[in-house]
């Protein structure tokens, strides 16, 4: 039996094939592959992965359940967890206000004022995010031993996480309407007026989302505070584990602390509020007109590069300087070539392992989308929101009581920075999925290829940007992790960053220098990349 197709009046009639019917069709159809069974190595896979994230959650939460309610409450409420508490409350609290306040004054002089060398100005914001946190610490003491304590700590972790506000803060100015202040404008409104009213209740989901990855960064700061002899509970984890291998009090600190993240992450929904930002048309692509600063103009440019020179010129400086004394007393040349290439080759196995992993997670959420692929994807993020240690402390558990050989191997470490940093590789690597054709996967299917090498010879090659940045972000990501590496690294593997933190800790700032400048010159391509594609999009 044949179907013929009615033609449209004014046209030639489609006159049917002669050799095709629709009995054949429908055996093609019933002899296709069943798509939930070709779609099971994927789920398989993504399950695995998702069980893999969520373990330092579920670490905590059967840690707490194995030592039981009155001895968690005896290894909590003491003096010294009361005092690491206020420790690192007033340190988040403070330093996320200090941020928020740099990172929104800052954008809003280099995006909407008439101060002059924005460019300039914009790189050199940017710029200290090529140097860890520790390194900046290191930096700091070995210059000025004095730093140290709740004001030294406050002043430096603040010039290592300010850009993470002034960045969104930055790009969101770019592309706001300037109709909204050229209104409040003819209205009457003034200058400090129309950004308190207009300007500034349309950053908050830009401030507030930076100052979470500033709260977030700092609650799992490790070698940055220990240097500075500041106590938090990141640190106090750490002394209970390598110390005295307390495993009880190590772990219930550690809930403690994933209880501040969870607290964190709500303070900032709740503030965030259900409003909406997004405006209803397109709007007219045009830059707002610049306010002229006038006898504001040299303050404001001495404020923004004393400001450069405290959060860049001091750590370069004090970098440079023991550099030079390092090399002036003798280099151990073969453990910096060795060191630097363990760290490289960490850096590309776990970006490796981890893009692989966000693949099948991120190719059912955008291609098979369901409650089940949606709780999948969201899972992959429990990891990135918890600090290095805890999630170091649930391998180490984990490890040692399902499968003891394991225990201080590479494959354990790898499974940290997968954990760590999956969210870096799973936004790109989903981006990029969403935007390619799904009629590409039917086409090649209707050609006899099956799911994995249609995934192969299609899927993958389409979307070789999105695992290109992906992987790049993991990799800069894992040569300069220091927490879990300190914990998880078999023995007798050194990486740059625990090779720096280990002469650094012994005060030879002199013979650390070589691996925080290696380290600094690792980082600098990411920070780069940021000022090139936020000068792009300015002039888009």
């Amino acid at each position: 039996m044949t179907i013929s197709t009615p033609a449209l009046p004014g046209s030639d009639p489609v006159l049917p094939d002669p050799g095709t019917s629709d009995v054949p069709s429908r055996r093609r159809r019933r002899g296709a592959p069943c798509p939930a069974l070709s779609q099971l190595p994927m789920l398989t896979t993504a399950l695995l992965v998702a069980l893999l994230a969520a373990m330092p959650l579920l670490f905590v939460v059967d840690t707490a359940a194995e030592v039981g309610w009155a001895e968690a409450v005896d290894l909590i409420v003491r003096p010294r967890t009361g005092e690491l508490l206020w420790n690192t409350a007033r340190l988040a609290v403070c330093c996320m206000l200090l941020c928020a306040v740099l990172g929104t004054g800052t954008a809003w002089l280099v995006e909407r004022s008439s101060l002059p060398g924005r460019t300039v100005f914009h790189v050199m914001l940017v710029a200290p995010l090529a140097i860890p946190a520790f390194v900046n610490s290191y930096a700091w003491v070995s210059l000025i031993p004095s730093a140290a304590g709740f004001g030294g700590a406050l002043l430096i972790v603040t010039l290592s996480y300010f850009p993470f506000v002034y960045l969104p803060v930055a790009a969101t100015l770019r592309g706001l309407d300037p109709a909204h202040e050229e209104t409040a404008r003819s209205l009457g409104h003034g200058g400090f007026q129309i950004f308190v009213r207009t300007v500034l209740p349309q950053l908050r989901p830009a401030v507030l989302g930076g100052s979470l990855l500033v709260g977030l960064h700092l609650l799992a700061e490790f070698g940055a505070l220990q240097m500075l002899r500041f106590p938090t509970f990141t640190t106090a984890i750490y002394d209970q584990y390598q110390s005295t291998f307390n495993a009880p009090a190590a772990n219930m600190l550690a809930g403690v602390l994933v209880a501040c993240c969870l607290i964190l992450l709500l303070a900032e929904l709740t503030l965030r509020g259900h409003a909406h930002y997004a405006r209803v048309g397109t709007g007219l692509a045009r830059p707002a007109e610049r306010t002229r600063l006038g006898p504001v103009t040299l303050p404001a440019a001495a404020g923004l590069s004393a400001l450069a020179v405290l959060a860049l010129g001091v750590p370069l400086a004090s970098l440079g300087r023991w550099l030079a004394q390092g090399a002036s007393s003798g280099l151990d040349v073969d453990q910096i070539v060795t060191t630097t290439g363990t760290s490289l080759g960490l850096g590309a196995l776990g970006a490796l392992v981890t893009t692989a992993a966000a693949v099948p997670v991120a190719w059912l959420y955008v291609r098979r989308r369901s409650r089940l692929s949606t709780a999948l994807e969201r899972v992959t993020y429990i990891g990135s929101a918890l600090p290095g240690i805890v999630v170091a402390l649930a391998l180490v558990t984990g490890a040692v009581r399902l499968v003891p050989g394991l225990y201080q191997t590479t494959g354990v470490l790898v499974a940290a920075y997968l954990i760590l940093f999956l969210p870096r590789a799973m936004v790109n690597v989903r981006a990029t999925l969403a935007q390619t054709p799904p009629v590409l996967d039917d086409v090649a299917h209707s050609l006899g290829a099956g799911r994995l090498a249609t995934l192969r010879r299609v899927t993958l090659p389409l979307i070789a940007p999105g695992l290109g940045a992906g992987a790049a972000l993991v990799f800069l990501a894992v040569v300069t992790e220091l927490t879990a590496t300190l914990l998880l690294a078999p023995t007798g593997t050194q990486t740059l960053a625990t090779q720096f933190w280990s002469h650094s800790d012994s005060l030879a700032y002199g013979a650390a220098a070589p691996y925080a400048a290696l380290m600094v010159l690792i980082s600098a391509p990411a920070a780069y990349l940021l000022t090139r594609q936020t000068r792009r999009e300015s002039t888009v």
